[in-house]
């Protein structure tokens, strides 16, 4: 049977996390009568991250650069669907929003798009309102986070797919060029606002908030800082333990 789209999920070191968004992808893709496959990238791990996938049923790729964008294309290269879903590994994916996002492709209106953001735990004050100052951007702007991106396959490879030249951000420049090719082809990039995706919100726990905003400043003020690795560690370095840093 002909596979219809692809959840593709880039992994570097989510044995802590895969199983659960593993398990929550299969619940959603049992409620459609569209044909499903699932793609984990196991972006050169240290962990259990690819037996996982595996015991899961997941059809594992192995990158051995690890950056996310070229994780993400990598999946992608792999994929049958002629629609790809993008999710990340510490990612719930409500059955309702996988469904409501191959509908917005199958109509033929949308290009792509993405979803609003939740977290699966409590939030200090600060960052529940940097939480909705973020939801509220993307809807405005049009913009997808990373946790949460679906598309045509044909605008995908238009576009020449995720960025492989920066670390961090790919989403928006993934966002802006398929807004662009979308707007030639008079189809919609559509953020979908329920339900939102349920995130883990780990990096808040990680990191205070003076650091997160931090990072936010820095990037808004030296946009090409995503071009280098070392300073991106937000996204690529994973503390040894639960304490702000």
């Amino acid at each position: 049977m002909p596979i219809d789209y692809s959840i593709i999920i880039p992994a570097y070191n989510e044995e802590d996390y895969l199983a659960e968004t593993l398990t929550a992808l299969h619940k959603a893709i049992l409620h459609l009568d569209l044909q499903g496959e699932l793609i984990v990238v196991d972006n050169n791990s240290s962990d259990n991250t690819a037996s996982i996938a595996d015991h899961h049923s997941a059809t594992v790729v192995f990158e051995p650069i690890n950056q996310i964008s070229r994780a993400r294309n990598a999946g992608a290269k792999q994929a049958q669907g002629r629609y790809l879903v993008f999710v990340d590994a510490d990612t719930i994916i409500p059955p309702d929003l996988l469904q409501q996002a191959l509908e917005n492709l199958e109509s033929g209106e949308i290009i792509g798009g993405g979803a609003c953001l939740s977290g699966n735990i409590p939030l200090g004050f600060s960052m529940r309102i940097l939480l909705k100052i973020w939801n509220g951007i993307s809807i405005i702007t049009r913009n997808a986070a990373g946790s949460f991106i679906y598309c045509h396959r044909e605008a995908f490879e238009i576009i020449g797919g995720f960025s492989e030249n920066v670390y961090a951000s790919e989403e928006i420049w993934l966002s802006r060029k398929l807004k662009k090719l979308g707007r030639k082809q008079r189809q919609k990039f559509k953020i979908i606002k329920h339900p939102p995706v349920i995130t883990s919100m780990r990096k808040m726990q990680w990191y205070s908030p003076l650091r997160i905003y931090l990072y936010l400043f820095m990037i808004a003020i030296f946009p090409f800082s995503v071009r280098f690795k070392t300073l991106c560690t937000f996204w690529y370095r994973k503390p040894t333990n639960d304490n702000n840093i």
